[in-house]
């Protein structure tokens, strides 16, 4: 253990150390230093990702006490945004143009930082470097291998790849922990010690005791991983995941017809997994539209949108399945798309979700069978102009994203009588709309509209009403087709529509 303590902390100076704080962070912290007093130290995830040769993110500093007031103190001096974080506890972040600076003072009592880092979740993130005498070194000095205080073999499972709990009450002090261990399987690939697992299985209900929202942000940062489907396989395995999203739960062991090869919960999963292969290269799975779709999901939040959505999209298969007896016993799941955005609406705003974000994978949720609809009316010859445009003018912004969920969708079902050709089918049928959205939709946005709700009260002595939408929405798709192109044909159009709505609520009546 000592010789490989020396091997990695002969990779780690004092001038790699310090390179992680901007100049004017460093000056402040050393005037803060002198006005204080030591000791000083850069601690957890930042030594951490030092170690593995990373730029960190974050930086994290620990004092004995009055962490908040160091963190308010370093807000004056480098003009940066004071954040309290925790009332129970003394922490509190600076934020200063694109860097965080999180401070706390030793944990749960400790005295000294050894006692500190034993109180920390995992032994990788349980590290400190003494910051405050490298402030005052001389550049000299700053040459030299600096020590890291590692006093629970965090080093050793750094180097092995390996996330182990420092102590036994780890996930009891903060259920949190039981997530965040799967944060870090997913974002560095590492794998669970076996008493750390052992420990997760008999201990996962805790997390239920967890605020939504610190939840919310862990799942997010799982998902945004390069590793998030075996991740949120093995969190499965475990049973953490169903504690968090038990809806899923409903779908193990659920048979689907013969053209999926997994039950509900593996396709889920599976689907989520090839989403992955999808996000990776887009290009090879869209040929014709590969740079198209790259510049879609370089829009901040829609790869992890479309991951959420990759993993939810089937919510509402258990709650329709139906059993046609008269047809083969043939399995049905109608609806599923609409019952399943709703049950995901209910989960999104279980975990407190911002609005834009539960929209968003809502859309994709409700609206992810319609490229599959369109697919099939395309191989028959049955896909009209007005079709596509209402697609295209539904779906507008969202359109490259419902295509990838389709294709990922597709991959994740590979049961007897799947169709082999769909892939290629998904992705000729996304290249048509595009040319139609080209030549169809995007040039009737630049000129005004044939209609506005003036004309119809004016000529057609229409009364404001929700029929107003309907009529000037179809007078715009009429021009898309080609069906009306001035004025007068729009007016004769929109009557025809007005007098087909009176003769329908005549029937009714």
């Amino acid at each position: 253990m000592a010789g490989l303590d020396a091997l990695m902390t002969s990779r780690l100076t004092g001038e790699q150390v310090l390179a992680v704080l901007p100049s004017k962070v460093k000056k402040a912290l050393s005037a803060l230093e002198q006005r204080f007093g030591g000791p000083l130290y850069l601690a957890g995830g930042v030594v951490r990702d030092l170690l593995r040769e990373r730029v960190p993110v974050d930086i994290d500093l620990t004092v004995p006490v009055d962490a908040s007031i160091w963190a308010a103190r370093l807000s004056e001096l480098i003009g940066g945004t004071f954040i309290s974080l925790k009332q129970e506890e003394d922490t509190a972040r600076v934020v200063y143009h694109d860097i965080t600076v999180d401070f706390s003072a030793y944990r749960q009592g400790a005295d000294t930082i050894v006692e500190d880092l034993r109180h920390r979740d995992l032994t990788i993130n349980a590290l400190a470097v003494r910051l405050d005498t490298l402030l005052e070194a001389s550049p000299g000095e700053l040459c030299n291998p600096v020590e890291i205080l590692d006093p629970s073999t965090g080093i050793a499972d750094l180097e092995q790849g390996v996330l182990r709990v420092v102590q036994k009450e780890s996930f009891a002090s903060d259920p949190l922990r039981l997530l965040r261990v799967f944060r870090f399987v997913s974002t560095l690939g590492y794998t669970v010690a076996h008493e750390t697992m052992h420990l997760i299985r008999r201990q996962c209900s805790l997390i239920t005791t967890v605020a939504a929202e610190r939840i919310a942000h862990e799942l997010d940062l799982v998902l945004s991983g390069l590793r998030a489907s075996a991740t949120v396989e093995l969190m499965a395995e475990c049973g953490l995941l169903w504690h968090i999203i038990p809806e899923l739960a409903a779908g193990i062991g659920m048979v689907q017809p013969e053209t999926h090869h997994l039950d509900v919960w593996g396709h889920s999963l599976e689907t989520l997994r090839q989403m992955e292969r999808v996000l990776a290269e887009p290009d090879i799975f869209f040929p014709e539209a590969g740079g198209a779709m790259a510049a879609y999901l370089r829009s901040p939040g829609r790869c992890l949108a479309l991951k959420w959505a990759a993993l939810l999209h089937d919510l509402g298969k258990p709650a329709t399945r139906a059993l046609q007896t008269g047809n083969e016993n043939r399995i049905t799941f109608y609806r599923h798309d609409q019952v399943g955005a709703r049950m995901f609406d209910d989960f999104a705003r279980r975990l407190k979700w911002s609005n834009e974000k539960r929209t968003q994978v809502g859309r994709l949720i409700a609206e992810h069978m319609r490229p599959f609809h369109l697919a099939n009316l395309a191989r028959i010859g049955r896909l009209t102009l007005r079709a596509a445009i209402r697609m295209i003018r539904k779906n507008e912004e969202l359109l490259p994203g419902l295509f990838v969920l389709a294709m990922a969708d597709s991959l994740a079902g590979r049961g007897v009588l799947c169709i082999k050709s769909m892939e290629t089918e998904l992705a000729m049928l996304y290249q048509h709309l595009e040319k139609i959205r080209q030549l169809h939709v995007a040039p009737a946005k630049t000129v005004p509209p044939l209609l506005t709700g003036n004309d119809l009260i004016r000529d057609l002595h229409l009364s404001p009403g929700p029929l107003f939408k309907l009529i000037l929405n179809a007078v715009e798709e009429a021009r898309m087709t080609g069906e009306v192109s001035d004025r007068t044909a729009a007016l004769r159009f929109a009557k025809t529509l007005i007098d087909e709505s009176a003769c329908r609520d005549g029937n009714r009546g």
